[in-house]
């Protein structure tokens, strides 16, 4: 893991290299954290609530304006996107690339009233891709971070509205990117620290959460099950479609506007109409914002047993109700890697601590909170299990996206 100043050295022998080492060009040096779900699974985009905290992992970036009309990006281990800034409408060939998030965060910037300049930049990250702890948001704050900093560096300071950020990467992501999704990621990694999630309103409630894990005598690892959630947008996008078409059903357009009870009332036709899958997803979602807000109440009175048991709850509710543990494919059931690693939890742990799946599922990682008396043999036996090392430590509650001017 780079600190600031060692990424920062990297990034200038890197631009360097690649753009020239110009004397008079302004600088802007970004960095933005990962971020761990810890309350609420496929929460936000109903207007539900989440309790997510930034970590110690960090992507990093270096650019300045080229004078030109292109934006080009060199990302490590990602290739180059080159984006012209006459051209920012989103392209259907693009999704799913670093390529559409450029193009759309800069779009973004443009529809909130930005005038885009092109700039080069470099990145570099220790966020790890795939993981489910939302590299591409991270991205997508850097961006944004950037983008104010280069294109208005005499405007308001570039951390100044970070909710209008996060809404910017998240609409990017969605139309872009084509990957609809709530602005929980974005949220954690533009403000950092822990922070309670509220997406009630049009505009998300962001409010700090005190706690210090430290002191609950427990570690945080995240377990890599080896499949990459990105192989499984469509069936990650599925969660907020059935989510959705149950909330119209009921004549909503988010669950969080349809009262629990209206639904039970309407089962039978709901599942009629729209099979099981989608009845089994909106019982998660009920069940799972009442259980953030328990959770935030344990933290809030230092009730760490409670708020284990929740998340062992959110746990079970993920894997049977909301069913996005297992990639489905094909129906034959043979890859189920995030499913293993949690009967693997469920067998080193018994009742002590937590698990659930982490962020989207579908892959990624799985979320182990542990007694700290066990975290090592808990480690060294989860990765002698699976036969390779699977095992993240993760500090929390890290600092949000920042951006600063650097001289050359």
């Amino acid at each position: 893991m780079r600190t600031e100043d060692e990424a920062l050295a990297q990034l200038r022998g890197r631009f360097a290299t690649l753009f020239g080492d110009e004397d008079g060009r302004a600088f802007a040096f970004a960095s933005a954290p990962g971020r761990v779900e810890l309350a609420g699974n496929h929460t936000d985009h109903q207007g539900g609530r989440t309790i997510s905290t930034a970590i110690g992992l960090r992507m990093f970036a270096l650019a300045a304006p080229n004078g030109t009309d292109d934006i080009r990006v060199c990302m490590e281990g990602f290739g180059e996107a080159l984006v012209n800034v006459g051209d920012l409408e989103a392209r259907e060939e693009e999704q799913g690339t670093s390529r559409a998030l450029v193009r759309g965060m800069a779009a973004a910037f443009a529809r909130a009233g930005g005038m885009v300049r092109g700039f080069d930049a470099v990145t570099c990250s220790d966020v790890p891709a795939g993981y489910g702890v939302s590299s591409s948001a991270a991205f997508e704050m850097l961006l944004g971070l950037l983008i104010r900093a280069v294109c208005e560096p005499d405007g308001p300071a570039p951390e100044r509205d970070l909710t209008s950020l996060a809404l910017e990467g998240s609409w990017a992501e969605d139309v872009h990117f084509g990957k609809p999704s709530g602005a929980q990621d974005q949220l954690a990694s533009a403000y950092g620290g822990i922070v309670s999630l509220d997406f009630e309103g049009s505009v998300p409630r962001v409010a700090p959460v005190d706690f210090d894990v430290r002191t609950s005598g427990h570690a945080l690892y995240l377990v890599d099950s080896r499949c990459d959630h990105s192989r499984h947008t469509d069936e990650f996008v599925a969660i907020p479609t059935d989510m959705r078409a149950v909330a119209r059903r009921l004549g909503r357009e988010r669950l969080e506007d349809v009262p629990y009870r209206e639904f039970l009332e309407a089962l039978a036709s709901v599942r009629v109409e729209l099979g099981d899958r989608a009845a089994l997803r909106a019982f998660h979602y009920f069940e799972e914002t009442r259980r953030v807000a328990a959770q935030e109440q344990a933290l809030a009175s230092g009730d760490f047993a409670t708020f284990l048991r929740l998340v062992r709850q959110s746990g079970a509710s993920s894997a049977q109700f909301l069913q996005n543990v297992s990639p489905r494919g094909d129906g034959s059931g043979d890859e189920q890697p995030a499913m293993v690693i949690l009967a693997l939890c469920a067998h080193l742990l018994g009742g002590r601590g937590a698990y659930r799946i982490h962020g989207g599922g579908f892959g990624g990682s799985v979320l182990a909170i542990v007694p700290c008396d066990e975290a090592s043999a808990f480690r060294t036996s989860m990765n002698a299990l699976l036969g390779y090392e699977a095992c993240l430590p993760v500090s929390i509650g890290a600092p949000g996206a920042r951006v600063r001017q650097v001289a050359r």
